[in-house]
C-alpha cells in the first residue's frame, strides 16, 4: 500500500454500501488522511465510525470537493448525475456506484479482477463506474473460463437480495417476516408485492423489449467488462427474501470445449474466486452460509450441461454490498493510488 495518504470523501455516508464503504477502507488500512463523510441535508449532522474515530457526516450540497484526491459515490444517480461531475471539475476521481454513468464510454467501467487496465482511462473523465453487482460477481467467475476457450452465451438467473434495494428494503423484509411468524398483517412500500417468503420476477424497470432495466444492464455490462460485445446474453433478475448476498443460476455456452474438471481447475486459481465441492458431493456455496460478510465470488455446482455438447452450468453467489459494492470500489482505488496517482 502507498505511504501517502489521500483526502477521502464518501457521498452517501449513512447508506448501507456507504457505511460497509467506510468499514472496509478501515478493515484494508486505505492510506487515509482525513476522510469526510458526506450526506444529503436530510441525512447530514451525524456521525460515523471509522475505525477507532466518530466522524461528522457533513452536508454533501456544502463540501468543496477540491479537499479531496477519491470521492467514493455510494448515493443514486441523481445525486451522481449532480455531483459526481463536480467533484471531477475539482479535480478529485470519482468512484461511482450507481447506474449513470456504467454506459458512458468516456468512463471505465471496472471490475479489478477482470479488467484492471481499464482504470488507466480515468483521465478522461475523472469518473470510473462500478458495475451492477450482479455484473461484478458473474463476470469474476467466468472471465478465466473466457480466457481459455471463449464463451458464446450465457443464461443467468440472478436471484438478488433485498440489500440491493438499500436499507428500506432490508427493513421490509424484516418487518414483513416477523408480522408474518406473529399472525399479524404486513405492509408493503418497497415493493408492490410481499417480499418476506415469496420471489418477485421483476427488478427494475420493464423495458419495451419486455426486460428489466436490471436485466438489460447485465448485458451491456457484462459484455463491456468482459471486452466482447459478440458475447449473447439471456438474463432473469429475481428478488429473493434474503437480506444479503446474491444467488445466481448460470449457463453458459464455450466456444471450445471444455470439462467441467478443467473448469474447476481454472477456477481454482483465479483472483477473488473460491470454489466450493466438488461434483459428486452435497457441498455448495449459498448466499448465506459462504458470501454474507465475505469478500470472495463462490462458485459451486459446476457440472457438464447434459443437453449441449459445449454446456456448462455454475452455481455463483456473493455478498451484493461487499464485492458487489464496496469492496470493488476500494480494489479500484487500491489500483489507483499504487499505479496512477
Amino acid at each position: 500500500m502507498s505511504e501517502k495518504s489521500y483526502g477521502i470523501a464518501v457521498v452517501g455516508a449513512t447508506s448501507v454500501v456507504g457505511e460497509t464503504i467506510i468499514e472496509m477502507l478501515a478493515e484494508r488500512e486505505f492510506p487515509v488522511g482525513t476522510l469526510y463523510p458526506l450526506a444529503e441535508p436530510g441525512d447530514a449532522g451525524g456521525r460515523i465510525q471509522f475505525g477507532s474515530k466518530n466522524v461528522s457526516v457533513k452536508n454533501l450540497a456544502e463540501f468543496d470537493f477540491s479537499k479531496v484526491q477519491i470521492a467514493f459515490f455510494a448515493a443514486g444517480c441523481e445525486v451522481a448525475a449532480e455531483y459526481a461531475p463536480k467533484a471531477a471539475g475539482a479535480g478529485c476521481i470519482v468512484i461511482d456506484n450507481s447506474a449513470e454513468f456504467r454506459l458512458d464510454e468516456d468512463v471505465p467501467l471496472v471490475v479489478p479482477e477482470v479488467n484492471p487496465e481499464e482504470i488507466a482511462q480515468y483521465n478522461q473523465s475523472h469518473i470510473i463506474a462500478n458495475p451492477n453487482c450482479s455484473t461484478i460477481q458473474m463476470v469474476v467467475a467466468l472471465k478465466p473460463i473466457h480466457d481459455a476457450v471463449g464463451i458464446e452465451r450465457i443464461n443467468v438467473t440472478a436471484c438478488q437480495a433485498v440489500s440491493g434495494s438499500g436499507r428500506a428494503a432490508i427493513e421490509e423484509l424484516a418487518s414483513q417476516t416477523a408480522a408474518l411468524l406473529n399472525c399479524k398483517s404486513l405492509e408493503t412500500k418497497v415493493y408492490s408485492r410481499q417480499i418476506a417468503f415469496n420471489i418477485l420476477p421483476l427488478v427494475d424497470a420493464l423495458q419495451d423489449n419486455g426486460y428489466t432495466k436490471e436485466e438489460m444492464d447485465i448485458v451491456s455490462e457484462t459484455q463491456r467488462v468482459m471486452g466482447d460485445r459478440a458475447i449473447q446474453i439471456n438474463p432473469t433478475a429475481v428478488r429473493a427474501p434474503v437480506f444479503f448476498g446474491h444467488s445466481e443460476a448460470v449457463h453458459i455456452e464455450t466456444e471450445v470445449q471444455i470439462t467441467a474438471d478443467a473448469v474447476r481447475a481454472l477456477l481454482d486459481k483465479a483472483p477473488g474466486v473460491e470454489v466450493v465441492g466438488g461434483v459428486a458431493d452435497d457441498d455448495y456455496p449459498t448466499a448465506v452460509t459462504e458470501s454474507a460478510g465475505q469478500d470472495s465470488v463462490f462458485v459451486g455446482r459446476i457440472r457438464q450441461d447434459i443437453s449441449h455438447p459445449r454446456g456448462l452450468d455454475l452455481w455463483i453467489v456473493a455478498d451484493n454490498v461487499r464485492k458487489g459494492a464496496a469492496l470493488n470500489s476500494i480494489q479500484i482505488a487500491e489500483i489507483l493510488i499504487k499505479d496512477y496517482i
